[in-house]
């Protein structure tokens, strides 16, 4: 026979268990850590090490280190490929290529149109085959780590097909905006004065970031989230 000191004993067990079970600011942290270690560390690593006085070259090589051992791991461990360690793999290969570019100011004015074309592509395709590599960025947003909504979320992505549709016109959005920035820049580099396409390479970059955002925006996170809430039951 279970004694009564047992029996009161389970529901605070119990208790204590569903508080440790879900925390919303873990939640938000390990849906971001992806964000966090596949492309932040290597980007700030990068922008670190030629503060620090490495040339391009090896600032490149060396915050590749990080997202190269994530893509290995992932393929020999997990037999799954981390998309985002791979991009920025493919991204970093593409900018120790270019760095190698040198002579034809034309020519160098191209560099960061590889890297962003790079980018695009890899995204764009990712939605064709729909397995959209945006989703992984979008998601942390849209639930803000709250256990209701991170649940809606899985269960939309596995059996909805509207929510499905709506991730890959995000990161289709994003694709073709990367893509058609690298086609309009490298189209100026060659049409365009050097001295003007300096600064009107940036104006291009964030033009085509603001039309991603805003069309994105109208196209898949307004109908994900609307999605979202009604699947958590936390719409007003």
């Amino acid at each position: 026979m279970r004694s009564p000191a047992v029996t009161v004993a389970e529901p605070v067990v119990v208790a204590e268990v569903a508080t440790v079970a879900f925390s919303p600011r873990k939640a938000l942290l390990e849906s971001m850590t992806p964000l966090l270690v596949d492309v932040a560390v290597p980007l700030v690593s990068c922008y670190v090490l030629k503060a620090a006085g490495l040339g391009t070259f090896g600032a490149l090589a060396w915050s590749s280190v990080v997202p190269a051992v994530r893509t290995v791991w992932g393929v020999a461990r997990e037999r799954r490929l981390n998309a985002l360690a791979a991009l920025m793999v493919s991204v970093n290969v593409i900018g120790l290529l270019l760095s190698l570019v040198a002579g034809d100011p034309r020519l160098m004015l191209l560099k960061d149109s590889g890297v962003s074309s790079t980018i695009g592509l890899v995204i764009l395709v990712s939605a064709l085959r729909g397995r959209p590599m945006m989703s992984a960025g979008l998601r942390p947003w849209l639930t803000r780590g709250e256990a209701a909504k991170s649940a809606a979320w899985l269960r939309l992505s596995a059996g909805s097909d509207a929510f499905r549709r709506a991730e890959v016109r995000f990161s289709a959005v994003w694709g073709v905006a990367l893509l058609g920035e690298c086609v309009v820049r490298a189209v100026g580099a060659y049409t365009v004065p050097v001295e003007t396409m300096v600064w009107a390479g940036q104006v291009i970059l964030v033009a085509a970031m603001v039309a991603a955002f805003v069309v994105s925006g109208r196209l898949a996170v307004a109908p994900m989230e609307r999605l979202i809430e009604d699947a958590a039951g936390t719409r007003h």
